[in-house]
């Protein structure tokens, strides 16, 4: 086996494809693109033109859906899409729903799973877990392992450091009360959250707040303020040279 390229599949002038790979029914793909070996596209994706995708990766993948999951399952999830001059890294997973802007890079490894938008020129890096029904915005970074819990919104210039890790159940996992009450974190724009910080579930760290490396976030971040410590409280203002507005972007 070469190729596997289905007969209503679209595939643009100037693209390669590697070996094993498969292009399922409806996918459409762009001018200039290089996909790698392995990769799996499934029906009805559309990617932009000048894209990488990397061996063994998988775009639109299905969720699956366990036989006690409290989601419910979910027909006819709409495409998965891949703007202009993304590129995508081995073994990453991006599952049906998924919308992703031009120039976005999802590293190797990473896992974006349904319904989740990413915004252009967003860097979703290695071993990034971004679970359904995120929002996130543009020019984000969410760095090596980071996990980013279901119902979450990040906004436009959002930093996640290493191994920040979110959550979206402040029941853990008992009572029926906890099915009314998922939410996941909001980061506001220019937010920041340090390497192996932990966010509770529902709270929000404001526009150009700093949240300091292993802290543990129980209550909402102020604007352009640092926090620090388990629990995290309020140790002082963030300092004016590092606030968006004065940034040289």
């Amino acid at each position: 086996m070469t190729q596997s390229i289905h007969p209503t599949a679209k595939v643009g002038k100037g693209t390669t494809v590697g070996e094993n790979t498969i292009i399922s029914q409806g996918a459409t793909i762009g001018p200039g693109c290089l996909i790698g070996h392995g990769v799996v596209i499934h029906p009805n994706v559309r990617i932009g033109k000048n894209v990488r995708i990397d061996d063994h990766t998988v775009i639109g993948k299905q969720p699956m859906r366990a036989a006690n999951s409290i989601m419910k399952a979910e027909d006819n999830l709409p495409p998965t899409k891949l703007g202009d001059d993304c590129i995508i890294g081995t073994s990453a997973i991006i599952y049906a729903g998924c919308e992703i802007e031009q120039k976005v890079l999802v590293a190797d490894y990473a896992s974006v799973r349904e319904k989740v938008t990413v915004g252009a020129y967003t860097i979703v890096g290695r071993g990034v877990t971004i679970e359904n029904y995120c929002t996130v915005g543009r020019y984000c970074k969410l760095e090596t392992e980071s996990y980013i819990t279901a119902y979450s919104v990040l906004e436009d210039r959002v930093f996640i450091a290493p191994q920040v890790t979110t959550s979206n159940d402040n029941y853990t996992g008992r009572t029926e009360e906890r099915f009314k009450h998922f939410k996941g974190i909001t980061v506001k724009k220019g937010g920041r959250v340090g390497v192996g910080a932990v966010v509770l579930p529902g709270k929000v760290i404001g526009e150009d707040a700093l949240v300091a490396g292993g802290s543990v976030v129980t209550k909402d971040v102020p604007p352009k303020k640092i926090v620090r410590g388990v629990p995290a409280r309020i140790w002082r203002n963030v300092p004016d040279e590092q606030l968006l507005e004065n940034q040289d972007w």
